[in-house]
């Protein structure tokens, strides 16, 4: 598993690994990052579904309930395939433009 940090956000990675192992490891570190944003980058799975993705929802959701933001990333699955508490989009920048906005968003009490 490789943490890239950058400032108060960690991108999350996995080479070659399942997307059930790579879970379990992200759980596993999970109190190393549990005070960042996260970036989860799962372009390394050359076969990635929705029913992956709902794999990520307890973490995401115990992660968001902390206020912090929790992205997942990859172009293989649409938003509109995954339940709208899942944070999904193709793009790293699009994710750091989430964590942006979601940023303001708590600064601001909204």
């Amino acid at each position: 598993m490789i943490f890239d940090k950058e400032g108060t956000t960690t991108i999350v990675l996995q080479e070659t690994n399942s997307i059930s192992a790579f879970l379990n490891n992200l759980n596993g570190a999970y109190n190393k990052i549990e005070n960042d944003n996260i970036i989860v980058n799962l372009f390394s799975f050359d076969k990635l579904e929705a029913n992956h993705i709902l794999e990520f929802l307890e973490i995401s959701n115990k992660h968001r309930n902390s206020n912090k933001s929790f992205v997942l990333v990859t172009e293989k699955v649409s938003y509109d395939e995954v339940p709208e508490e899942i944070c999904l989009v193709p793009t790293i920048q699009e994710a750091k433009d989430i964590i942006e906005m979601e940023e303001i968003e708590r600064d601001l009490g909204i």
